[in-house]
Formats: C-alpha cells, structure tokens, sequence
C-alpha cells in the first residue's frame, strides 16, 4: 500500500459567520477565509451574489458535514428595488435592457405583495448558479447565450413594504426558503406593478440560526496575526443544528455512533426527542457531553448514524 498524502493544512473545525462585503464572490470569500485560517476543508452553505453583502455562512472540517442543513433554512433578505429599468442580471450590475416611465405607488405595490408571499413559481434569473446541461446558467449567459430556464416552486414566508425613499425606489424586507432569487423576485414583481425593474442593493441579515450581528468581515479576521487566533472567532460544529431535535449520550454509545454502528437510549431521552411525535424521526443530533457526536435517525429507541463527527 502506498503511502497516504497528509492534507494541506490545520485540520480545523466549525462555522464562521462571514459578513460578506460588497464585490466579492463567494467562492473568492472560501478561498480566502480557507487561506487565513490554513484550513484543511472549507465550504460556503448558500451562495450569495457579488454585489449582495452579509451573511455568508462558512463550514470548516468537519462542519462541512452540516451544510446541507444550514442550505436548507430560512433566509432573510433587505433589499431595495429600482423601478424603471430592467437589466440583463437583473441587478444594477447588468446593462438596461427595457425601460418604463411607470412608478408605482405605495397602494400598488401592498396590493401585488400577496401575490409573492407563499408559495410561487419563479423562473431563477439567467445569471443564476442553476445548472443547464451540467453548465452553470451564469457561465452560458456571459457567452452571450440566452438559455430556457424551468420554472421552479419557491417559498417566500414574509415580504413586507419597509420604506419607499423616493419614487424610483421601494426598500422590502423577505424571509425565503430553499433556491429563491431575491433579483427574479423584484423583477416579476415590476411586472406586476406595470412597469420594469432591478435589485439596487441586496443585503442577507440572517441564514437558519447565523445572523448578520453575530457576523465578523474579512478585515476582521485579517487582524489577527496568525491562523491560531482567529479560532477564537469559530462556532462549533453543531452551530448550524439548534434546529434539530437533541439527545445526550454516554461515552459508550457515542462511541458506536463513532464506529457507525446504532446506539441504543432510554425511553425517557427517546420521549424527550420526540416530543410527543410518532413513528421515525429522520434527523436528531446525538452529543456527548455538549459535543456534536453524529447527525442520527431515531427509530424507536434506536439512534442510527446518519453522520459521524470526527474533529481533531
């Protein structure tokens, strides 16, 4: 057998909450942040646009095992739509590509909000992570490719009116699931209201549990003189998991979800799991003394290892 390649770098684990500036992409974000920390792994949960700023959750090590998890929770939006222009990112990166003398009055624009609130088809924007073909669809539009893009179902929990500066601006505050475009969001709403329309600004203040107030930026980090004391600025792995329903274990049974193998509880931890619901419960998360063991599925009183945790 041949000898195994040590890894590059600290094997590092847990979450930071970047505050992601304005400009910067979110893979050069990972690549950054991998790099101040001389991380091993590390991954971004939910990309956000260039031109947005905030939220930006970044998984290290073993918290990469938690993305999925954060990528599917809630995310809360601040932005400002521009009326009068569409453009081709539908953003005010784009150039214009239709125009209208319409403004829309407070009135309009609360009637057309129910409209958006729920769950709505959307057809993602043609600069867009979607892939077609197995190309992302923002590669092909660059090539100046125009691509058919499905619609989608989406979910949009809150959108509220919050301020409108002056005639040409209207600022919204929304609450989205999973794959919902802020920027295809005004766009059909402009649609609605008569006129065109583009993302100004875009702000994510808060993803799942990870919000903007608790967030630290680049420049933050890039303060401290070595990779060892930005740790202090990660939150531990099960961060991204207070959604879940919770078990303690002891050492013993930690140490078979460990080696992948199911770990028996007792009536009175399953019961506080449960919670009073029946039948499987697909995702618990399983610690030992405070410390994330394993991502299981409780059946009945058996926790069975989904993913196993093994930071250094």
């Amino acid at each position: 057998m041949g000898k195994q390649r040590r890894k590059k770098g600290r094997p590092v684990s847990g979450w930071i909450i970047l505050d992601k500036a304005y400009d910067f992409g979110s893979t050069e974000a990972v690549s950054k942040l991998k790099w101040l920390f001389q991380a091993q792994k590390a991954g971004h949960a939910g990309t956000l646009d260039p031109l947005a700023t905030g939220v930006l959750p970044i998984a290290f090590g073993e918290a990469t095992k938690t993305v999925p998890y954060v990528m599917d929770a809630t995310k809360r939006y601040r932005f400002t739509a521009k009326w009068g222009e569409a453009t081709s990112t539908d953003d005010r990166e784009g150039e214009v590509i239709a125009t209208s003398d319409k403004r829309p009055s407070r009135a309009e624009i609360e009637s057309v909000l129910p409209r958006f609130t729920g769950t709505i088809e959307q057809t993602p924007p043609q600069f867009s992570a979607v892939k077609i073909g197995g190309e992302r669809a923002y590669d092909l539009a660059r090539e100046g490719k125009t691509v058919e893009i499905e619609k989608r179902q989406i979910d949009i929990h809150e959108l509220t009116l919050v301020d409108i500066p002056d005639a040409d601006c209207a600022v919204f505050e929304a609450v989205t699931g999973k794959g919902a475009y802020v920027r295809a969001l005004v766009r059909d709403m402009a649609v609605a209201l008569g006129t065109q329309g583009h993302v100004s600004e875009l702000r994510r203040t808060a993803v799942g549990p990870f919000r903007a107030e608790d967030g630290v930026t680049i420049a933050d980090l890039e303060k401290l003189e070595t990779p060892e004391a930005r740790d202090a600025a990660l939150l531990p792995i099960d961060a991204a998991l207070s959604g879940l329903p919770q078990a303690a274990v002891g050492g013993p049974e930690a140490d078979r979800l460990k080696r992948g193998q199911p770990a028996v509880i007792t009536p009175a931890t399953a019961k506080g799991v449960r919670g009073g619901e029946a039948g499987t419960i697909p995702a618990v998360l399983a610690s030992l003394h405070g410390e994330a063991v394993a991502i299981c599925e409780l059946d009945g009183l058996k926790l069975k290892p989904l993913r196993v945790f093994n930071p250094a």
